[in-house]
C-alpha cells in the first residue's frame, strides 16, 4: 500500500479539478507536446545516455505539484523549478496540482487507459504492473546512469528493484518506507513502560497493551485497523514480521493459512478477547488509529514514520509525544513507496529532460526535498526516519543533515533507525488481497467466537481466486 500518508491503501477522495502552474499555457489535460517520434521535439535522434543539452527546448507535463493549500511545499516546488531552469533556460515545467489526494484508483486507472497522464507521473511502488499492463511507462534504464543521476550508486537497490521489471527501470523512487510500531510516549510512561525501549516481540506487546490500557478512562493499548483494506495490508505486516508470507513465491497461492497465519490471528484475538486491551470500537481504518493516539487515547500500532509528520500537521499533536521501535519479531517488515514514472511514447530529449527534473526534486542530497535547511525555514518537519533510501555516504551525509535541522526528537526514534529491519515488498494484486484479508481481521476483532481456523481456509480460497484471476 502506498504511503506518503496514504501510500499503503489510497483514501478515497471526491476527485478535485486540477490547477496548473505554468511558464507557458498548458494544453488539454493529459496532452503532451511530443509527436512520439523517441528524439528531440525537433525529430531529430538523441543518444540516450548522452546528457541533456542545455539547449533543448521542451515542455514537460508533472503529476502532484503542491496545490496552493499547501503554501510551504508550493513554495519549495516553484524554487526548485527556478533552480532547474538555471541549469535547463529552454525546458519549460508545466506542473499539475490536485486539491485533494495526488491519486486516486478510479481515476488513475482512467488516466492510464485514456493514456492522458502527463509526461511524469506520480505512482506507488505496487501500480507497476498496472502501469505496464497499460504500455504505460517508459523504459528509462538506458536514461539513468552516474550522470544523469550522481547519487545513484547511492540508492538502495530494493528500492530500485520495486521498480524494475526483467531487469528494465521504469521509475524514480520519490519516497519509500518500511513499517515500525508507533507508541504514545505519554501513556509509555503513565503505564511504567520505558517509551525509549519499544517492546520488540509480540509478546512485549501484548504484555505493554495490557499495562496501558490498565490505565483506563477508554485507553486502548493496542489497536488494529479491520476495514477499508487497511486490515488486510496489516495482518500482510505481522506475517511477514514473523518470517511468513501472504503470497507464495510463485506468486499463484495464498501462503497464510499455516501456523504462523493462526499465530497471528491468536495473538490479536487474545489481546482484543482475553485481555480487553484494544477498546471497544473495532472496523477501523486509515485515520482512526492515528486519531486515537495523537489524543492519548492509544498506547501503540503498526505504522510508517510519516505518520508522525500528519498527526502533527493534521490532528494538532506534539512530536515529542511519539517514538517508534522496528516491526515485532523483526524477521521483516513491510516495504513500500511512491515514485515518478515517465510516459511511454514521448520524445528522448523529455525523457532526458524528466529524469533531470527528477534528480534535482528527489535524488539529490541537500537540495529539493533533501534541502533540510530549508524544510525547516519554511516550517516543515525534519527528523522524521524516512524516507531513508540512502546508502554509503550520502546516507551519512543525510542523516546529519536531519539531525542538524531537526524540528524535532530524533532520539525517539533512535530504536526504530539502530534496529533497521529489512523490508519486504507488497503482495501480487496487493489490494484485492487485503480486502480479502480484512474480513479475517474483521472476524477476530468483532466476533469473540470467530472460528480462526474457518476464517484463514476462506479468505484463503478467495485469495487463490484473485491470484488466478487475469
Amino acid at each position: 500500500m502506498r504511503s506518503a500518508r496514504f501510500r499503503r491503501t489510497r483514501r478515497a477522495s471526491a476527485v478535485t479539478l486540477v490547477s496548473v502552474l505554468t511558464l507557458t499555457a498548458l494544453a488539454a489535460c493529459g496532452a503532451s507536446s511530443d509527436n512520439g517520434s523517441g528524439g528531440s521535439e525537433d525529430g531529430a535522434p538523441s543518444d540516450p545516455a548522452a546528457p541533456l543539452d542545455p539547449k533543448t527546448k521542451v515542455t514537460l507535463t508533472i503529476d502532484c505539484m503542491p496545490p496552493a493549500a499547501k503554501a510551504a511545499e508550493l513554495k519549495e516546488w516553484k524554487a526548485d523549478v527556478a533552480t532547474f531552469n538555471k541549469t535547463y533556460p529552454n525546458v519549460t515545467i508545466e506542473g499539475r496540482s490536485t486539491a485533494g489526494q495526488c491519486l486516486e484508483p478510479p481515476r488513475f486507472t482512467a488516466m492510464l487507459k485514456a493514456r492522458s497522464q502527463p509526461d511524469v507521473f506520480y505512482t506507488y511502488f505496487t501500480d507497476l504492473p498496472q502501469v505496464l499492463d497499460n504500455d504505460g511507462a517508459a523504459d528509462i534504464t538506458a536514461y539513468v546512469n552516474d550522470t544523469s543521476v550522481p547519487a545513484l550508486k547511492d540508492i538502495d537497490p530494493n528500492v530500485l528493484g520495486s521498480l524494475k521489471q526483467d531487469g528494465k527501470l521504469y521509475g524514480l523512487p520519490t519516497s519509500n518506507y518500511t513499517m515500525g510500531l508507533l507508541i504514545n510516549r505519554r501513556l509509555f510512561q503513565q503505564a511504567g513502560l520505558d517509551p525509549d525501549s519499544p517492546p520488540r516481540t509480540w509478546e512485549e506487546v501484548r504484555a505493554a497493551a495490557k499495562k496501558i490500557a490498565g490505565l483506563g478512562n477508554g485507553v486502548a493499548g493496542y489497536g488494529e485497523y479491520s476495514a477499508g483494506n487497511t486490515g488486510g495490508w496489516h495482518f500482510t505486516a505481522a506475517m511477514y514480521s514473523l518470517g511468513g508470507d501472504v503470497v507464495d513465491a510463485s506468486g499463484k497461492k495464498a501462503a497464510f493459512n499455516n501456523e504462523l497465519g493462526r499465530q497471528v490471528a491468536k495473538n490479536l484475538r487474545a489481546m482484543r478477547w482475553e485481555d480487553d486491551s484494544m477498546g471497544k470500537t473495532q472496523l477501523l481504518k486509515w485515520g482512526d488509529l492515528q486519531k486515537q493516539i495523537a489524543t492519548d487515547k492509544l498506547g501503540m500500532f503498526l505504522a510508517a514514520p510519516d505518520d508522525i509528520a500528519y498527526m502533527v500537521q493534521q490532528l494538532g499533536a506534539k512530536y515529542e509525544n511519539f517514538g517508534m521501535g522496528p516491526i515485532p519479531g523483526e524477521r521483516a517488515t513491510l516495504a513500500g513507496g511512491n515514485n515518478y514514472m515517465i510516459k511511454k511514447g514521448i520524445s528522448s530529449d523529455k525523457i532526458k529532460a524528466a529524469v533531470a527534473w527528477l534528480n534535482l526534486k528527489n535524488l539529490s542530497v541537500g537540495k529539493g526535498q533533501f534541502d533540510w535547511a530549508r524544510t525547516k525555514q519554511d516550517g516543515l518537519p525534519v527528523g522524521v526516519p524516512q524516507p531513508n533510501f540512502w546508502l554509503n555516504g550520502s546516507k551519512a551525509t543525510d542523516d546529519a543533515a536531519r539531525v542538524e535541522h531537526a524540528t524535532m526528537p530524533v532520539a525517539n526514534f533512535k530504536t526504530f533507525m539502530d534496529n533497521p529491519v529489512a523490508g519486504k515488498a507488497e503482495p501480487p494484486k496487493a489490494q484485492e488481497v487485503y480486502k480479502v484479508l480484512d474480513n479475517v481481521m474483521s472476524g477476530i476483532l468483532t466476533n469473540k467466537d470467530a472460528d480462526i481456523d474457518k476464517l484463514l481456509s476462506t479468505a484463503e480460497s478467495q485469495v487463490n481466486q484473485v491470484l488466478a484471476t487475469g
